[in-house]
Parts: structure tokens; C-alpha cells; sequence
């Protein structure tokens, strides 16, 4: 049976006909919303809570077996990367015969944090959308990551499921083509939905990852929070020193569950990446 955690705060889904918002057991449909204004904003729940006390609950919740958006306006998408012990190890691995084994060791003991770009809005997926693999590598593999949403300020507000898509042999290959290896088309997604929070997730918060292949799984683990190192207001501080973003961000925290050496993505394999609190984000490799 799986826990059930309790978290004060509402679920924001992106969907074809606009948002809906779920609270207490029930859902609200909103026509139109300004996803940047919202995001951007010290207290979207707030917000959210506002709009929908003028609503009546809508009979239907969220099709999760449908094809949602990315909850995304035009925030940039950010990541931290060796904030697990996990993390750490596989990098010093797949990086040894470039010479750069040691750099990922220094940066897991280091104060300042790995923090990189990801994705623009126009290269996010959202639930059950087709992620990529990159044609000009051969080592591919999903990253299942605590999200943060970021206000302008740089408070954090709610949380998503993100899915750093990385290809492992280029960034293997020498660590400067880390670009190469995370920023390209599709390998962002964000869902299904963002949990509005002005409470902190649990240390015990769970993050399963399961790969399907033709039906049946091929990869499966799972961590929790406690297990990463870097605290989540830390990355935000050190992101927002001499950076701004007026419409807020998204920040990737990390992951703690990498699949063996062995294995590879391949085309139609579906993701299905869940956090407690949140939900289940799934994506097909297309």
C-alpha cells in the first residue's frame, strides 16, 4: 500500500481547455489563467484559493491517462546536478577516462552547488508527452527530480516532478559537453501537475522511478529526500545570486536513482517517475 502524505496546499494542472485546480477532494475548472503572473507571485496558493472560492466544483477531476501541457508559462528551467551520494558516483564513473572523475567528488564536498541551465518552456514536455533521446548519442537515461517552483523573489512555492533527460556517454566524454548532453528538444518534462505549498516537503518523501519496455518494467528504484545532500533553499539562494527572473523559475534538484551502467533508453520506452504528495509524471521516449 502506498503512503499517503498530507500536504496543505492545492494541485495546479495545465490542461488542453485551461487550468484546473484540485483542493479538498474536489476539482475547479478555470477558463483562463496567466501562468506567468502566478508563477512569478510570493503566494500563488494564495491566489489559487482565491479563485477558486468563487467557483462550483467541477464533476469531472484530472484524465491522467490524457495528454497534459507542461505547468509552464515562459519560466526558465534550471538544474542542480551531484546532489546525491548516487549521483556523485555514477559522474565519477562515466567520466573517469575523460579525466574527470574527480571533478564530480570535489563538487559533492564542495559549498557552492552544480547549478546548470536545462530548458526554455518551448523544449518542455508535459505528462504522457513524448520525451527525446538524443540521435547522436548512445548512452541515454532519465533523471527523476524533485522540482521547484521559484517566485520572482526567489521563494519557493510549489513543487512539480521533472525529468532531466541526459545523455550519459557525451557528457561522459568530457565534462564541458554538458550542454550537449542535457540541453536539446524535448529532454525536459514537468507534471502532471504543481503541488502550490507553503510548507517544505518531508525529508521522507519517496521518488520511484519505473522504466517500461513493450509492456513490461526493465528498471525500477526508488529514494527519498533525506538522501539529498544540498538543501533546496541553499540552491535557490546561490541560482539567484546575480541572476534575475521576472516571471520565476524552475529548479531541478538532483536525482538519486540512476539506472546500471548496462542500460539504455530506446524509442517507446515509457518513464513513469512518482513523487509522493504530487503524483505520477509518465513520458514515452518518441
Amino acid at each position: 500500500m502506498q503512503r499517503q502524505l498530507t500536504f496543505s496546499g492545492v494541485k495546479l494542472y495545465r490542461t488542453s481547455s485551461g487550468a484546473l485546480i484540485e483542493h479538498e477532494g474536489r476539482s475547479y475548472a478555470l477558463a483562463s489563467l496567466d501562468w506567468d503572473s502566478l508563477l512569478s507571485s510570493d503566494d500563488p496558493l494564495s491566489t489559487a484559493l482565491s479563485a477558486i472560492a468563487k467557483l462550483s466544483p467541477s464533476p469531472n477531476g484530472p484524465d491522467l491517462d490524457q495528454l497534459f501541457p507542461a505547468p509552464i508559462g515562459t519560466q526558465e528551467v534550471w538544474a542542480a546536478g551531484v546532489t546525491y551520494f548516487r549521483s556523485r558516483s555514477a559522474r565519477m564513473e562515466e567520466s573517469k577516462s575523460a579525466g574527470g572523475g574527480n571533478f564530480y567528488d570535489r563538487v559533492y564536498a564542495a559549498e557552492r552547488p552544480e547549478l546548470f541551465f536545462k530548458a526554455t518552456a518551448h523544449r518542455v514536455v508535459g505528462h504522457r508527452g513524448k520525451v527525446a533521446i538524443r540521435s547522436d548519442a548512445s548512452w541515454s537515461v532519465p533523471e527523476p527530480e524533485l522540482t521547484l517552483l521559484v517566485s520572482a523573489t526567489g521563494k519557493i512555492t510549489g513543487y512539480t516532478i521533472g525529468n532531466d533527460m541526459s545523455s550519459r556517454d557525451i557528457e561522459g566524454e568530457n565534462p564541458l559537453y554538458l550542454p550537449q548532453a542535457k540541453v536539446y528538444d524535448r529532454s525536459c518534462a514537468l507534471g502532471p501537475c504543481i503541488l502550490l505549498s507553503s510548507d517544505p516537503m518531508p525529508s521522507s518523501t519517496l521518488i520511484e522511478l519505473e522504466i517500461r519496455r513493450d509492456g513490461a518494467p526493465v528498471f525500477s528504484g526508488s529514494t527519498s529526500l533525506s538522501s539529498m545532500k544540498r538543501d533546496p533553499k541553499t540552491l535557490v539562494e546561490y541560482l539567484f545570486r546575480q541572476n534575475s527572473f521576472p516571471n520565476g523559475c524552475f529548479l531541478l534538484t538532483g536525482t538519486g536513482i540512476v539506472p546500471p551502467d548496462s542500460f539504455t533508453l530506446r524509442l517507446g520506452d515509457e518513464i513513469r517517475i512518482r513523487i509522493e504528495g504530487i503524483g505520477t509524471l509518465v513520458n514515452v521516449v518518441g
